[in-house]
């Protein structure tokens, strides 16, 4: 199958909406939470799996919401939130898809991190559990809300934590003690890669935690954090038992990173981005935010904060405008300073930390 990608909103502004991928469709389908025997994920027939969960998980328009699993062989296991946008008030909600997934797809999971073939993938053996995203909310909401009045009005269900948590329920059944965890995301997944992998490593508590946020940095306005942010009620998936974690603070990305990073020092966090992402840089603008240029010197002194108030923080900034790395071919050859990424994240795994990375031609917007 092919992997999808949304077309440009306007023709001056990429939106890369589909920053990853869903399923090759070929494998067992399995209903319900519980479906995969207690044998454990190994019990799953080769290749990518599809369950569905049903219960109260949902897309945003009540379509229903299903997630993939893929076995490897060895106990070492990635949990992937898929990006796609988002969407917030009447005009981001009505948009019939153009600026957030809706629902989930049917995309090819074969090139960069999912190509199990190549030897410089560092995850090619690892067990793969790759959650989908149709809720606009960042994996992060658990309301449904009904935008505009009349005939304009649109409702959806902002419940991506309930999602997420069907997921989690069967990964904690099926996945007794892995010895690894990559909790990883492009765009909107790497939001939802933050958050939640504080919740594996809270059950997980013998397992060594990476997270990895890809392109997904944060840069939000304060209009958008009062105004549209508490639509999705995302409080219910904080990890509130982390002391010190002032809910109101959340409006600055660096604050869930330094708590998180405080409080489990053993853990590893990490972000990439390119320098002038065309993507993120339009939802910053959408939100009413200035320009790219804007936005990435916003983006650049966030990374900043977090590393200096976070030791286990590492960052990973490269050159030009592209959105999302993890799914590319150009995964095993992008560099910044002479670095290339797939060995950086090797070493942030398996090895030692590594050093921050940031491009010094880095071109201009």
């Amino acid at each position: 199958m092919r992997f999808k990608l949304f077309p440009l909103l306007q023709a001056q502004l990429l939106i890369c909406l589909l920053a990853a991928a869903g399923c090759d469709g070929s494998s067992a389908e399995h209903e319900g939470p519980s479906s995969a025997p207690q044998a454990g994920i190994l019990s799953l027939s080769s290749g990518w799996n599809t369950i569905v969960p049903g219960g109260k998980t949902t897309c945003a328009r009540g379509d229903p919401f299903k997630y993939f699993v893929r076995p490897g062989t060895v106990d070492r296991l990635i949990v992937e939130f898929r990006g796609g946008g988002a969407c917030w008030n009447a005009a981001t909600c009505s948009a019939a898809g153009s600026l957030f997934q809706e629902t989930v797809g049917e995309d090819s999971l074969t090139t960069g991190i999912y190509d199990h073939e190549n030897p410089d993938n560092p995850f090619r053996d690892w067990h793969h559990v790759y959650v989908p995203y149709c809720t606009g909310d960042v994996h992060w909401g658990d309301n449904v809300v009904t935008y505009g009045e009349g005939s304009q009005a649109v409702t959806i269900q902002h419940k991506g934590a309930v999602n997420v948590r069907a997921v989690l329920t069967w990964i904690y059944e099926n996945v007794p003690a892995p010895e690894k965890i990559f909790v990883t995301g492009c765009s909107a997944g790497a939001y939802g890669a933050i958050l939640w992998s504080a919740h594996l490593r809270e059950h997980y508590k013998g397992a060594s935690v990476v997270q990895f946020a890809d392109s997904g940095a944060g840069i939000i306005t304060e209009t958008f954090f009062r105004d549209s942010f508490p639509s999705w009620k995302p409080e219910r998936a904080y990890p509130t038992w982390i002391p010190g974690l002032d809910l109101a603070e959340l409006v600055r990305l660096p604050v869930l990173y330094e708590k998180i990073g405080a409080h489990y020092p053993d853990m590893r966090l990490s972000q990439f981005n390119t320098v002038y992402d065309e993507n993120q840089a339009f939802f910053f603008h959408v939100m009413g935010g200035g320009g790219v240029q804007e936005w990435s010197d916003a983006m650049k002194a966030s990374v900043a904060d977090i590393e200096a108030s976070t030791a286990n923080f590492r960052s990973f900034l490269a050159a030009g405008s592209e959105h999302c790395i993890l799914w590319r071919p150009e995964f095993y050859t992008i560099e910044s300073r002479g670095t290339r990424l797939v060995r950086w994240l090797d070493g942030l795994v398996n090895g030692a930390l590594p050093p921050n990375v940031a491009c010094d031609a880095c071109g201009s917007p």
